[in-house]
């Protein structure tokens, strides 16, 4: 049980933080995708994959005090940051955490929530072809109008995820 959690902090230990809680979910369903060690089980949200799992253990983290959750007013909603405590950094330690490298992690969380929104519908309709999976998305995120040359850049950054994931 205890794993679960470390290798979340040690995720957000590798990204040096990440804002937004739909971002956070987004990096972790990602990872999961491209074979990290995430047990949290996703389902199909209004914004995507979503883990209640991975919701209700970032709040038991920071209630133990291993991650640091700052609030900011931004007007109409309130937007979440994750950092790693000193306290979480012991516990990573302790329980020799190592969740992928630093590349894959600062690569997810230089995107958008946007964006990391799209290419994680994407991987959750892996299993259909691209032009299946395609008119899938228009379906389920109509709302969000993703042109075509964001979906190609998605679809790119998946595969270079992937090469990235199988380097050494």
């Amino acid at each position: 049980m205890l794993q679960g959690h470390a290798n979340i902090v040690d995720f957000i230990a590798l990204t040096e933080g990440v804002t937004g809680r739909k971002k956070l979910q987004k990096m972790i369903y990602i990872a999961k995708k491209l074979e990290l060690p995430f047990q949290e089980k996703y389902e199909f949200h209004i914004y995507g994959p979503y883990s209640q799992e991975l919701a209700v253990r970032i709040e038991e983290l920071c209630d133990m005090g291993f991650l640091a959750e700052a609030l900011e007013d931004k007007g109409s909603y309130i937007q979440y940051t994750y950092a790693v405590t000193d306290e979480g950094h012991e516990f990573r330690s302790a329980l020799g955490a190592q969740t992928g490298d630093e590349k894959l992690a600062a690569a997810l969380n230089e995107r958008s929530s946007r964006f990391l929104e799209l290419t994680a519908t994407l991987l959750y309709f892996e299993d259909l072809s691209r032009e299946e999976c395609v008119e899938k998305l228009h379906i389920v995120k109509g709302k969000l109008n993703f042109t075509d040359e964001e979906i190609d850049e998605a679809f790119s950054f998946i595969d270079s995820l992937q090469t990235m994931k199988k380097l050494p």
